[in-house]
Order: structure tokens, then sequence, then C-alpha cells
């Protein structure tokens, strides 16, 4: 939900490409050189590599602070190819249609200590890089993809979020603690999410793994209700189009779209949840939060036109209930349109940031959704914020020493606000050279398009076949975001990911 599509910087400057790039490998080079432009690190240097050899094993720590929840039916719902597995969720049904929820999130600050030489680079990369060329990670694979990583068949430690919610979707109860842990199913979203729906067959690990299959049942049901009564409350419904690379062998031939499905949804429910938790139980404990947040927009002015242009009627003044309540009537009205919608409004709405509330202090919600108290705790391995919150965490079970001062937590929300952006904008950079890989011999082609962008360092439009958006150099006048509009493409450029069209409806 918090997915944006922002323009790229720079001038457009198409030219014919030099002969070479066919795909994986020159994308790659285009992703390193991007990387190193934005301030990142693509590698390792000597003395994280120096700390990494000399990680024996998973952690291990025990003690009565540390629960053995092995024997629950944990799983893990992710991406078909990821091994960095960051959560696990179980849920256990109560009297009086209660049911609570245990969410693991896996324990990286118990081997990658603070000013370690490993969390140095995580520190100054902040997440992890996702190109669809090359996984950039902010920890070492080794690491992230094993002896972090909340792996099928292997016991790790973790922070684990439990919740007790009743029927309504309300949290009633909650705490946070340290577990050990085991995986009993490695599951996608993909085969999850179509077996929930009723579109697929029970995927094989839930039919050999005897209860997960009414686990599952029980967690979707539980993610429903929290998400029914977070719309209540003005959460936004938002469809965004991601989209995966095809290659075979290493030559691009596609980028496919991919929309979310119902595992995607319940996975995304506890996880917000579970952050608003985390920040409840920091708050509650006088130790400093390091909060995710989405500021009431600026341009909702033109959301109130967007809306307008389709015979519907927004109040003057931000307003989160009155706005859900469009979108789902746009949603049920034009499906097919409504991912373009989300796009126009979700760049309307601004990028989320990160911000530090010190005891006593209070800071502004998520306006999208809908939580008044939010952090991000629940990917430690992928992002470098979860894992100040899990060292704050820390903290507040012990009632230890604050790992960090208000001060320092000020710097590294800035930080991290900086480089999550300088992320986005490195994987859209090798995105657009990757579409301007499958363009490159169709120019002169029309396409609708959407505008995606709009300001004086120009404007932008998005199409959906390649997935991409690219720069109006000619009959942009007048346009503004939300705005759509037949293109006709007049130029690329691979090594400069720059993709040209000119306006071709008038």
């Amino acid at each position: 939900m918090e997915a944006t599509i922002s323009p790229a910087d720079g001038p457009s400057k198409s030219q014919p490409r030099a002969p070479a790039a066919s795909g994986r490998h020159d994308l790659q080079a285009i992703a390193r050189r991007a990387m190193r432009d934005r301030g990142f690190a693509p590698d390792f240097d000597a003395a994280a590599l120096a700390q990494l050899k000399a990680i024996a094993g998973p952690a291990t720590t025990q003690g009565p602070s540390v629960r053995d929840l092995s024997g629950l039916l944990w799983a893990s719902i992710d991406n078909d190819d990821s091994l960095d597995l960051d959560q696990l969720s179980v849920a256990e049904a109560l009297a009086g249609e209660k049911v609570r929820v245990l969410v693991a999130i896996a324990d990286v600050d118990a081997l990658v200590g603070k000013a370690s030489a490993i969390d140095a680079h995580a520190q100054q990369n902040t997440t992890s890089v996702y190109t669809v060329a090359q996984t950039f990670p902010m920890l070492p694979e080794r690491l992230s993809t094993d002896l972090t990583s909340l792996r099928e068949g292997q016991r790790r430690l973790a922070v684990v979020v439990e919740l007790v919610t009743d029927a309504d979707g309300v949290v009633v109860e909650s705490d946070v603690y340290r577990a050990a842990v085991v995986n009993q199913g490695k599951l996608t979203y993909k085969a999850v999410g179509a077996w929930l729906a009723g579109e697929g067959p029970m995927p094989p690990r839930v039919t050999a793994v005897a209860g997960l299959a009414d686990q599952l049942r029980l967690q979707d049901k539980v993610a429903q209700a929290l998400r029914t009564r977070r719309l209540r409350c003005g959460a936004l419904t938002l469809q965004t189009v991601e989209s995966r690379a095809v290659f075979e062998g290493d030559v691009l031939t596609d980028l496919q779209p991919a929309l979310p499905n119902r595992a995607d949804a319940l996975i995304e429910d506890l996880m917000i949840a579970s952050n608003a938790v985390t920040a409840r139980y920091l708050e509650a404990k006088n130790v400093p939060a390091f909060r995710r947040v989405l500021r009431v927009p600026d341009r909702w002015d033109r959301i109130v036109e967007l809306a307008a242009g389709v015979g519907e009627h927004l109040p003057a003044t931000p307003d989160a209930l009155a706005l859900e309540a469009f979108l789902a009537r746009r949603q049920q009205a034009d499906p097919e349109r409504f991912p373009d919608l989300s796009v126009s409004v979700i760049k309307l709405l601004g990028s989320g940031e990160y911000v530090v509330e010190a005891p006593g202090q209070h800071v502004e919600g998520h306006f999208a959704l809908a939580v008044s108290a939010y952090t991000h705790s629940t990917a430690p391995n992928r992002r470098f914020p979860d894992v100040v919150t899990q060292r704050l965490l820390k903290a507040a079970m012990t009632g230890g020493a604050v790992p960090y001062t208000v001060d320092e937590l000020q710097g590294l929300a800035r930080h991290c606000t900086e480089q999550e952006d300088s992320a986005k904008k490195v994987e859209r950079r090798v995105h657009k050279s990757a579409a301007a890989l499958l363009l490159e011999g169709r120019v002169g082609e029309q396409f609708d398009g959407i505008v995606t962008g709009a300001s004086e360092k120009g404007t932008w439009v998005g199409i959906s076949r390649p997935p991409v958006e690219g720069r109006m150099v000619r009959g942009f006048q007048g346009l503004d975001v939300g705005d759509r509009v037949t293109v006709k493409l007049v130029g690329t450029n691979v090594e400069q990911g720059f993709i040209d069209f000119a306006r071709a409806d008038r």
C-alpha cells in the first residue's frame, strides 16, 4: 500500500543504443552503477566479510526470557523464490470468538550487533534493493537467507508479537517477547492465495502437515476481520501492479504484471497489526519509537478533481473515510481501471517517512493505513529500521539501557527515509532500462497511458504493457496526475533508462 510510482530525475536524452545489451548481465552492470550513484554499497567490505566468516552458526541464546515455542504450527508465506524469510505466523481459537495470533520475527540483532561491520553496511544501505536483474541484500546472504532466516525445519530465535482479536477485528490484548521457533511450512503467496480463494489446489506442504490447512483458514479469517475494521476507520483500498522480469537464460523476454492475491492480503493485515502492537508496546514502556508515518496529503485538491472527473464528490479538506468510500465504489464500478486510479492516488498521497517519537511526545499516524501508532518491525533481514526497532524492543523487554539516543534515532530516521527513496529510484532506474530494452524495437507505436507525474521537472506517463513509465517530451502542456492520454513512443535508451513519449491523442 505504500508503493509509489514517481518520476525519474534528470532530462531525457533518447539516443540509439550502442551495440551490446541483450539482458541480465547488461542490466546487472546498470544496476551496480545506479547503486553507487545513489550512495549505496553494492558489495560488502573486507571487515564485514571477516565478521561473517567468524559467525559459526545461528544464534542459540537460551534462558528464562526466551520461550520455547518450537512445537507450534508456524508457517511462512512469501514469494516463490524468497529465501530471506522474516516472519512466521500461527493462530489459536479462544472462547468467545476471540483468536490469539502470534507473529514471529527473525532475531537479526542476535547475530548482527550494533556498530559491528555488518551493521555498518546495513546502516549505510538501510534496505535490500530489488532490481529486475539482481538483488542487493542489506545483509550478507549467508545471514539473510540462512542463519537469520526463519527457514523451514530450522530452529531459530525470534521476537514474537502476540495479539488477541475479537470477532470485530479489535485487538483486545497484546504482548511482545522472545522465543525459539521452527518453521513447519515454507509456503508461497501464489499457491496459498489461489487455494484460499477456491481457485487452486491445496499446496502440497499444507496437505503434508496435519492441521496447517485449518491454521491458514483461521489466520485468513482474522486478517479479513482486521482489514474490515481498518477500512471502517478510513484505511484506503489501493491496488498497484507489480512486475516480474522473465528471462530465457540471460535474455530478458518480458516484464509480466503480478496482482496481489488473498495470501498477500493475509500477510499484509497481520503485519500491519503487528507493527501497530509494536509501536504501542514501546510507547507503554516509555522507550523511543522509530515510527513510520504518512502525513495528510498536500495535493488533496487534485484527488478531489479526480473524483469529480468520474462524477463523484469529495470534501474540500482531507477525509480518509470519504476517500475510501470513493475508492470502494470505483473498484466495483470499474475494476479494470482501478489500478490506474490507485497509482494516481498513491502518487498524490506522497511518500511515507520515518520519524522518532520520544516518550511523552506524539507524532502523526499513517493516513493510508488508518493507524495512529505505527512502526516497521517485521522485516529485519531486509530493512534497517526494523533492526533498530528490534533493538529498542529488547531494551523495553528487559528495562535495560536504550541502545540509541533520541538524536541518533532522528539522524537515522532522516537517513533511512532518504535511502528508501533512493532505493526506489534505483529499482525504477533498472526497471526502465529493462523496459527500454523490450521497447526499443517498437518506436512509433501508440499506447494508452495515464499521467503519473507532473511538475517543473517534467511530465511522466505510465503504460501497462510492459508496465513502465516514460517522460513526455512533446504535448504534455496542461496535463496533471491521473489524466488519461494516448502516447506514441518516440525513443529509448537502455543505458540511460530513458523512454520518451509524445502525445498522440490530439
